[in-house]
């Protein structure tokens, strides 16, 4: 996959459309399309990288730094989760599908684990907007120190 034909390389150019959460100028994050729970993102480094082999560690760093607060924001604002996975899945055989390198940061409430199976097998889209929305509240500031 060369960078002309990568759907998340087409997103970092605009031209497919995406619920963005976040943005800086080597790391964007934006909502899954097909998301295992309610305010599932991903976050991707902006320059193409197919997997965590051809990943520079510099980008490796700062992918990890945004699902970091990422994480932080799905616990301290509207999505209100009680824990997250942070997912990489590198390579066909660990079910990578879109080859740009990126981490899922999936939001977990207690109790969810009938839901994460059955959302793992349907992944539908939750209100993208409003859930857009309530995932980037948590990152306002002056929530930094909030619990």
């Amino acid at each position: 996959m060369t960078t002309d034909d990568c759907p998340f390389c087409a997103i970092v150019r605009s031209e497919s459309p995406a619920i963005r959460i976040h943005e800086d100028e080597h790391t964007l994050a934006f909502l899954d399309i097909r998301p295992v729970s309610r305010g599932h993102t991903l976050v991707i480094p902006k320059r193409h990288s197919p997997n965590l082999e051809a990943l520079p560690v510099d980008d490796g760093a700062r992918v990890f730094a945004v699902a970091q607060r990422i994480a932080l924001a799905m616990r301290r604002g509207p999505v209100a989760a009680d824990g997250v996975h942070l997912v990489v899945n590198d390579g066909r055989a660990a079910m990578q599908t879109v080859f740009h390198a990126h981490m899922h940061v999936v939001p977990r409430h207690r109790g969810d684990k009938v839901s994460l199976a059955a959302g793992l097998a349907t992944r539908r889209r939750h209100d993208p907007q409003q859930t857009g929305a309530d995932v980037r509240a948590g990152l306002e500031p002056g929530r930094e120190g909030e619990k």
